[in-house]
């Protein structure tokens, strides 16, 4: 394939839900990886992308780690959305490998660990997500017309202060305020959901807020905003969004900001410093 070195160099694509699995194919191949996608979930374009794909599940990590071996793997990415509530419904079902794993608990650091363990055991360095996204990460400044109102601006900064320190902690990335009072705080069930239920509780006008952690750990998660985001945004009648430049994920930013705008929502890239 034009573009790849003459050595071959082999990444397994670990793939959650979503589109970005499959955008981080098209990427590692562009940078002359030979990509192996091992699928837990639906990723739209991921086949047509992968050089080899991999159906896995977490009742089967054994096959994973063997085939890892077959496939040569020096590399992996771990990339979308794997779901916290179907780790926990499965986790009976695991096998040793599995049961291994999550030895320690299912938190996002203790599987964190115990995964860069076995993999460095077998010679594989999980790489950093944002190496293949670096087109769609966020800038600084305000993306729609409207720019946040003055007491728009207060819940974000307030927001930030509370959202950053959560996310230290590992509970959630997101908060919904208004008024100057936290409805909502993410937690398990994920950033849209979060919203949903913070809309729910404050009525029309919330300021939603996207924080990341100091301590961020972009091998596995790389946080993102996008349509869906505001589309919870818009059914809730939440006024503003607010989130780190550099630091978060853009998806699908044009079609973003066209529901933004159609909804009246002011959104803003913040300069994670200020």
């Amino acid at each position: 394939m034009a573009g790849r070195p003459s050595v071959e160099r082999h990444l397994a694509l670990i793939a959650g839900g979503g589109a970005l699995p499959g955008r981080a194919a098209v990427e590692a191949r562009r940078q002359g990886w030979r990509v192996v996608a091992f699928a837990f979930d639906e990723a739209p374009g991921l086949a047509e992308q992968a050089d080899v794909m991999v159906p896995s599940g977490l009742d089967d990590i054994q096959a994973l780690i063997e085939r890892l071996t077959v496939e040569r793997a020096s590399a992996a990415v771990f990339v979308g959305k794997f779901w916290k509530q179907r780790a926990f419904a499965e986790a009976e079902r695991a096998d040793d490998a599995g049961r291994r794993l999550g030895r320690h608990g299912l938190s996002d650091t203790a599987l964190a660990e115990m995964i860069v363990v076995t993999l460095s055991g077998l010679g594989i360095e999980v790489l950093d997500q944002r190496a293949f996204f670096a087109p769609w990460m966020a800038g600084i400044g305000v993306l729609t017309r409207r720019a946040p109102a003055a007491e728009e601006w207060q819940e974000i900064k307030h927001g930030f202060v509370l959202a950053r320190h959560l996310a230290g902690f590992g509970i959630g990335q997101t908060v919904v305020r208004r008024f100057g009072v936290t409805a909502a705080v993410e937690a398990m069930e994920g950033t849209d959901e979060a919203i949903r239920r913070g809309t729910r509780l404050t009525g029309p006008g919330a300021v939603v807020v996207k924080g990341v952690a100091d301590s961020q750990d972009y091998r596995f998660d790389i946080p993102a905003v996008g349509p869906a985001t505001v589309a919870a945004m818009v059914e809730g009648k939440a006024s503003a969004l607010a989130f780190e430049g550099g630091r978060v994920l853009l998806l699908e930013r044009e079609e973003m900001i066209r529901v933004a705008e159609g909804a009246g929502i002011a959104v803003v890239s913040v300069d994670p410093a200020e």
